[in-house]
């Protein structure tokens, strides 16, 4: 594999891939926007094989943009040797259209305008780096997981709407329904009918064989079950619902079990990382959001010359729009939506444990900000110190930070100070 990029100025050809699910187009310009080669190519072993074939004149090292940074393809090329050059759904679909001005389409005009976007604007483009497996990895596993949770909390939606159909009382006993308890109660007393017959003994033991049993609602949830028949669906609904919240709640427990494993699996994949003790030093992070915050932001220390540009790739950092008199300060939608989301977490539980972050949030909250706008502010923040530890490999110090802080002259470094002292 080729490790060195051809100088820019000494590049004779451009290519770019515009890809799909079973089939790929490859379009190839020289120094003067010539087209020099288009071709499809099927995705498979032997259509790989004549692309390599096909590029093989132009030499190692061919710069290729592709309209996505990820993916079998990418990882293909990136493979083969090429330069990859990932560039924005958005950007790309303006190139296309400078080429086609009237709104035609097709995939080769697609590759042809994005080839001619590289020769033209390229030298001010990044190419990608190929992560490290353990970080690629890892960044799967999270996002997998994010996806599996997805998934459980649209089957608990789903068995809260059949038990609202026919069993109240089970919604109304139990406010938590990603707990297995509650999952297992569905199963144990399938209809407000099963409940009543079970009687109070029978309760309180399931109650306190799924640690479920606390002295402030215990009273609360008796009486609940025991009027739970008095509000039912008629027959025929509890008949069927009943049978679609256990086919759920088995669904549900299947589910969690892999979710328990990925959990596991992530974790062992995030001791095995020099930098776990860099994010796991962070308040507020946790087992669940360390992971996911080095996977997105990786162990490529050059990927983000400065903390402006790791804000900007995380979505805390504003966008600016100037026009004559007017400037306003906008929400940025171009990043990284896992990254977004795992900060916009962090910043929510860092307030728990920090004393300077809660401060800051309460800060902005008095500004008239709203709680989405407030962690946005605490995000960039906290971003800010990430970037800075990143680079230094240095693991968060509370007392450091504060002394920093009260350097500065920041008025939450005294307020936190006072706090715990």
């Amino acid at each position: 594999m080729n490790t060195t990029p051809i100088p820019w100025e000494q590049r004779q050809h451009f290519g770019a891939l515009d890809w799909a699910r079973d089939h790929h187009d490859i379009a190839v310009v020289d120094a003067k926007g010539t087209i020099v080669l288009q071709l499809r190519f099927e995705q498979t072993p032997e259509g790989w094989q004549n692309l390599r074939q096909a590029l093989a004149p132009f030499g190692q090292g061919l710069a290729i943009a592709v309209e996505t940074n990820q993916g079998l393809a990418v990882e293909q090329l990136l493979e083969a040797g090429y330069t990859v050059y990932p560039v924005n759904p958005k950007s790309a679909s303006h190139y296309r259209e400078r080429k086609a001005p009237a709104g035609a389409k097709d995939d080769r005009r697609d590759a042809w305008s994005l080839a001619d976007a590289l020769r033209v604007d390229g030298h001010g483009w990044r190419p990608l780096a190929a992560d490290d497996p353990l970080v690629a990895e890892l960044r799967l596993l999270t996002r997998d997981e994010v996806a599996l949770i997805g998934q459980r909390t649209a089957l608990i939606n789903e068995l809260r709407a059949a038990l609202a159909a026919y069993y109240p009382a089970a919604l109304t006993a139990f406010d938590t329904w990603t707990c297995e308890g509650c999952w297992s109660f569905v199963e144990t007393f399938p209809t407000p009918a099963s409940l009543t017959k079970a009687g109070p003994k029978k309760w309180e033991k399931f109650l306190r064989a799924h640690q479920l049993w606390k002295e402030a609602t215990a009273e609360k949830r008796l009486a609940i079950f025991a009027c739970a028949a008095q509000l039912s669906g008629a027959p025929a609904t509890v008949a069927a619902k009943s049978f679609l919240a256990l086919s759920l709640v088995r669904v549900l427990h299947v589910l969690q079990a892999q979710l328990d494993a990925y959990r596991t699996r992530i974790q062992e994949r995030f001791a095995q990382h020099p930098d776990a003790g860099l994010f796991g030093s962070l308040p507020g992070l946790g087992v669940k959001l360390a992971p996911r915050l080095l996977a997105e932001i990786g162990d490529n220390r050059a990927r983000f010359a400065s903390a402006e540009g790791m804000q900007a790739y995380a979505g805390t950092a504003p966008v600016t729009f100037q026009s004559g008199q007017v400037e306003k300060h906008l929400v940025r939608r171009a990043c990284q939506p896992f990254l977004r989301s795992a900060i916009h977490l962090w910043a929510d539980r860092s307030r728990l444990t920090c004393a300077w972050a809660d401060d800051y949030y309460q800060a902005h909250r008095a500004k008239g900000q709203s709680h989405a706008c407030a962690l946005r502010c605490l995000g960039q923040r906290w971003v800010k110190i990430l970037w800075k530890m990143w680079q230094t490999s240095t693991p968060y110090d509370e007392a450091k930070h504060l002394a920093n802080q009260r350097k500065h002259g920041s008025p939450f470094a005294l307020i936190s100070t006072l706090k715990t002292t």
